[in-house]
């Protein structure tokens, strides 16, 4: 038995599972600089200021907090130590460390705010660990969420981003299982926010991981439909060492329940050298033949003959019979000019149909002229196939150009396409340099880099294909850096009035390259000389705030229009609110008690919507409605509360603060249709006792 044993186990070791195979390197761990410490935290001891060599990376756990007259000291104990080792280390000294399979119980602490929107919802813009902030959302935006966009770390080796507050070096052997661990994490937790009925994950990516991370999405999401866009990003290329320059990075979409990229307006950038575009529902050809073979007058002379367009329309005039093979100027009509079949070398080329043909097809609507005397006049058919998918009610015909050609549903219009691109984008607006870089230093952060940050057109038009007609959509960006994502979806509601609200999610992180120099100045994380240099303060809130006031830092309006699809100058601002917050931790007797209502309350304004007035403290008379919820803390109060909620439109939530279930039900029974009952605060403390746990 023990051999037959051996034998099969043998079999099962070798065999391998399909797919992406990487280590998970549970736990992930993060300093949190600004978190209070408290008894029973986890922390690391700093090295002392000045130093910029790293600190002690043991965990601690802190038994006791004591005051001395120097100050408090915290006596700790070495976690996960086969002996006790225990020392006591000044309060200043020590940062809290959470590992990934902790439970936290997150709040939010506002830090200022921009409104010039009226009653449109908020955008949010959330400083903290963007795993923590996930598992936040999962309270108030579980399956609510209709896009996510985002652009991770592309694992350059360049110091781009850290794991265990370390940076992962070009020659980190764990490099690639690092960063798929990292990003599997937040995946799972992004997939509870999305709305699985419609909704869509994008992902940007480079040449580094673009095929770890396709697996990854393979995996992660089995349910999706996933598709790779190829975008240019840098039309001048990046020299590679050894290799060709690269210009371009991936999109991945993951495309979940009915999402799909919806037809709209592109410009001729869109479309191909050969006038077409990916599910265009008719294509239009031209009425001179192409190609090197029968193209040619000789190769059939009924085939030349004048069309003579009235340039008023333009549209045709009338249609001349073939000329003589001695001829080839034809005859003058007035006011009219003559379109004959040359090729672009001068030579007499042919049309593709008898002047019989064309008249009888014209009559149809199947004959469409564009241009002008200037640049000359174009002639362009329906050929039979394409002219079938009307016939047979494929599309639907919507009326009749001055020509007297067909309009369908979908089909182009002069400088204009309503289509879905191809997987090719080589779009001028998607130049990150001229308007990602160039637009963030030149007019809305003069002097303050920020590096890489993505074209605003690129990110916007990769998001229109799925939030056009969703007015009300909400979009996640849980890897904000620069604030690129909020920024487009402010120009999105600009183009058609919609009410979009985006969550920014960023930590405060300083540039690499900033850091040493701030140590040598006795600086650390968590000092307001450090932290106001960080990503969110320094980068983020800025650009988010200047974007809608439509001035600089200094007051100064805006240099510059914006352009591509909506031009308007920059300085105008947009309609839009926002507000900033940071990431708090909160304990569960703390909640329960109600002594964090203010941390918490934030959260409760996001669930219902992030819209209207937010009550930020406990309400003297037991109960408070505003526009969006409503919060009953005495349930003794329910009936004028009850009342209360009645007379307010367009109310969703109502939260109700309560330990016994039957009093609960008793209240929830009776509130107005169409609002939600919430029970505070076992809602929020299960949330996160049985889900934040890995």
């Amino acid at each position: 038995m023990g051999a037959d044993l051996d034998r099969e186990f043998k079999v099962l070791s070798s065999r391998l599972p399909f797919g992406l195979n990487f280590e998970r390197h549970s736990p992930e761990v993060v300093e949190l600089p600004q978190r209070v410490i408290r008894k029973g935290d986890k922390v690391r001891v700093l090295p002392p200021r000045g130093a910029t060599k790293k600190g002690d990376p043991r965990l601690w756990q802190v038994k006791n907090i004591r005051k001395t007259d120097d100050g408090k000291l915290a006596d700790l104990e070495l976690l996960h130590a086969a002996e006790v080792e225990t020392q006591a280390v000044a309060l200043a000294d020590l940062v809290v460390v959470a590992e990934f399979r902790d439970t936290i119980y997150p709040g939010l602490v506002s830090t200022g705010k921009v409104q010039r929107g009226g009653e449109k919802p908020h955008h949010t813009v959330i400083n903290g660990e963007n795993y923590h902030v996930l598992k936040a959302l999962t309270y108030t935006h579980r399956g609510k969420v209709d896009a996510i966009y985002i652009d991770p770390p592309y694992n350059s080796g360049a110091k781009d981003w850290k794991y265990n507050n370390d940076y992962v070096e070009r020659d980190d052997q764990y490099r690639h299982s690092k960063w798929l661990a990292m990003m599997e994490r937040r995946f799972l937790v992004a997939k509870q926010l999305l709305n699985p009925a419609d909704s869509v994950l994008i992902v940007t990516i480079d040449e580094k991981e673009y095929l770890r991370l396709g697996l990854l999405l393979e995996q992660t999401f089995p349910e999706a439909g996933i598709q790779m866009v190829s975008s240019q990003i840098n039309p001048a290329a990046v020299a590679r060492a050894g290799a060709f320059g690269r210009s371009d990075e991936y999109i991945y979409f993951a495309k979940f329940g009915s999402a799909g990229p919806k037809r709209v307006e592109l410009n001729r950038e869109w479309v191909s050298a050969k006038g077409r575009t990916h599910n265009v529902v008719v294509r239009w050809d031209l009425l001179k033949r192409s190609g090197k073979k029968g193209s040619s007058r000789k190769d059939s002379p009924g085939c030349f003959y004048p069309i003579y367009i009235d340039p008023e329309g333009p549209k045709v005039a009338k249609i001349g019979e073939a000329l003589p093979n001695d001829i080839s100027v034809p005859k003058n009509v007035p006011g009219t000019v003559a379109v004959l079949p040359i090729r672009k070398d001068t030579s007499e080329g042919r049309w593709q149909w008898t002047p019989a043909t064309l008249k009888s097809r014209l009559a149809e609507g199947r004959v469409r002229i564009s241009g002008s005397i200037a640049k000359g006049f174009t002639v362009s058919i329906l050929k039979p196939g394409e002219y079938n998918k009307i016939k047979s009610g494929e599309v639907e015909v919507t009326g009749y150009g001055v020509d007297g050609s067909l309009i369908v549903e979908g089909q182009d219009e002069g400088n204009s396409v309503r289509a879905i691109p191809s997987t090719q984008w080589r779009i001028t607006s998607h130049d990150a340099t001229q308007y990602g870089t160039r637009l963030l230093d030149d007019s809305f952060l003069p002097g303050r880099e920020f590096p890489y940050p993505k074209s605003l057109y690129a990110v916007e038009d990769a998001l229109r294909f799925f939030v056009v007609g969703k007015p009300e959509a909400v979009i996640l960006d849980f890897f904000s850096g620069s604030g690129t994502t909020a920024h487009a979806i402010m120009r999105l509601n600009h183009q058609d009035g919609g009410r979009r609200q985006c969550i920014s999610v960023t930590n405060n992180e300083v540039a690499a390259g900033e850091q040493e120099t701030l140590r040598k100045k006795n600086l650390r994380p968590g000092d307001a000389d450090w932290e106001k240099l960080g990503i969110c303060d320094y980068i983020t809130k800025p650009r988010v705030a200047t974007a809608i006031t439509g001035k600089t830092l200094d007051g100064k309006p805006i240099k510059g229009d914006y352009k591509f699809t909506d031009e308007f100058p920059m300085a105008d601002g947009f309609e839009e609110n926002a507000e900033f917050f940071t990431l708090s931790y909160e304990t569960p007797v703390s909640i329960s008690h109600n002594r964090a209502f203010e941390r918490i309350a934030p959260l409760l304004w996001l669930r219902a919507g992030s819209r209207g007035q937010r009550i930020d403290k406990l309400p003297v008379e037991g109960w408070a409605v505003v526009e969006a919820y409503g919060l009953l803390v005495e349930v003794d109060s329910a009936t004028p509360f009850i009342k209360a909620l009645n007379k307010v439109k367009e109310l969703s939530l109502a939260y109700i603060v309560t330990d016994d279930d039957r009093r609960f039900q008793a209240i929830a029974r009776r509130l107005p249709a169409g609002v939600e009952p919430v029970r505070l605060y076992e809602s929020y403390l299960s949330n996160f006792s049985f889900t934040n746990g890995e």
